[in-house]
């Protein structure tokens, strides 16, 4: 038995077993890989990492089962998941996955089948069956993997406190005591409703204010570009990234010729792209088609623009934010008339899927001399992807 102290949650306890998988190699990764990337470079404080919020996202599991009164193998086998359930992030988090073709739960799907976990877990738990309830299935995936679970309850309120940003903070107590089983299925009381409203607003307020912050987009498309070139030069594989860590990724950055290298030194001394022209999602008939536009539309824009302005494609960078998806919010809610899904019980769900897009945008991001040339050329967004407006 041990104790680590969390900045979060205070003490919480780890078994042994757990102690066993906590110093493997896979995990002890995780301390180096950031949980936000490098949203540091926006909020200095934001240095947290994958490790922390992984044992952060078990200590959830753990009271959440226990207040579903499961069974004490259930308990122990959803707080392994919880542990688990991020170990094939690659490095910098989601910053990379959008370049490469694997998203991290397949990464974390293969660890746990194949490496020195799987050793482990056999003595005690079926790595299937982790794998299973990590990918939200079974009867208990979505307490780990769902639309209100642990993995959101945590990475919320530890983003908020090591960014400094009040909007993450959320009553996880209320929530937890507002989930329950109904008929093998994980539904929320009819008196959880606005905290589950409250958490999906902090989420909703975190994205424009953290996650998608138009400087925060902005480095993660530049190391994007630099990423990409990496892997097309074969300085590193797709595969190998899974086994590697932010330190020795910026390595092979810093190392590499051309424009990688030169992206490296514009990160590292903050001199970074600028806005040149941006377009409001929520000007458009259909956003919802324009977030999931193929990547091979946006490469030809960018390609068209970098033609007319006569510089490098790899020097243009549209981007596109990701999508909220709150008509996805398939819970059930318990009411007087049966079990109804959130987004159609919550009125203000409803709103928020309109309101997601009155903050996100198409943007442009060039360095400050190429933006210069943009405007005098009058370069515009729409002009190349023809959007509808």
């Amino acid at each position: 038995m041990g104790f680590i102290r969390d900045s979060i949650h205070g003490d919480l306890h780890l078994t042994d077993f757990e102690l066993e998988i906590l110093d493997t190699v896979e995990m002890q990764r995780l301390r180096r890989i950031k949980q936000l990337g490098f949203t540091n470079l926006i909020y200095p404080g934001a240095n947290h990492t994958r490790f922390e919020h992984s044992i952060g996202t078990l200590h959830l599991a753990d009271k959440l089962a226990r207040r579903l009164n499961l069974d004490s193998e259930i308990i122990e086998l959803l707080r392994i998941c919880g542990l688990l359930h991020d170990i094939g992030h690659t490095p910098f988090s989601h910053v990379t996955e959008r370049v490469l073709k694997n998203d991290h739960e397949t990464n974390t799907k293969e660890i746990i089948k194949n490496s020195t976990i799987t050793d482990i877990l056999n003595k005690k738990i079926d790595p299937e069956l982790v794998v299973n309830i990590v990918d939200g299935k079974t009867k208990y995936g979505k307490i780990i993997t769902g639309d209100l679970d642990v993995d959101r309850m945590d990475y919320l309120k530890r983003d908020s406190y090591y960014t400094g940003v009040a909007y993450g903070i959320i009553d996880t107590e209320r929530l937890l005591y507002s989930l329950k089983y109904h008929e093998n299925e994980l539904v929320l009381s009819s008196k959880g409703v606005q905290a589950a409203e409250s958490t999906l607003l902090a989420r909703y307020f975190m994205y424009p204010t953290v996650y998608q912050h138009h400087t925060t987009r902005i480095v993660n498309g530049m190391f994007r570009v630099a990423l990409k070139c990496l892997l097309d030069d074969k300085a590193v594989t797709e595969d190998e990234l899974k086994y590697l860590d932010d330190g020795d990724l910026i390595n092979i950055a810093r190392n590499h010729d051309g424009i990688v290298k030169k992206t490296m030194e514009n990160i590292d001394t903050r001199h970074l792209y600028k806005k040149t022209d941006s377009i409001t999602l929520s000007l458009y008939e259909d956003p919802e088609k324009i977030v999931n536009m193929k990547k091979k539309y946006l490469t030809q824009a960018e390609e068209e623009i970098a033609q007319d302005l006569n510089i490098d494609p790899q020097e243009v960078i549209i981007d596109i934010p990701e999508e909220l998806s709150y008509k996805k919010m398939s819970i059930q809610v318990e009411t007087p008339d049966g079990l109804k899904a959130l987004s159609e019980v919550s009125t203000i769900i409803q709103s928020l899927k309109k309101a997601q897009y009155n903050y996100a945008d198409v943007a442009l991001f060039m360095s400050e001399e190429n933006k210069q040339k943009a405007i005098n050329k009058n370069i515009k967004i729409d002009n190349y992807l023809n959007l509808p407006v």
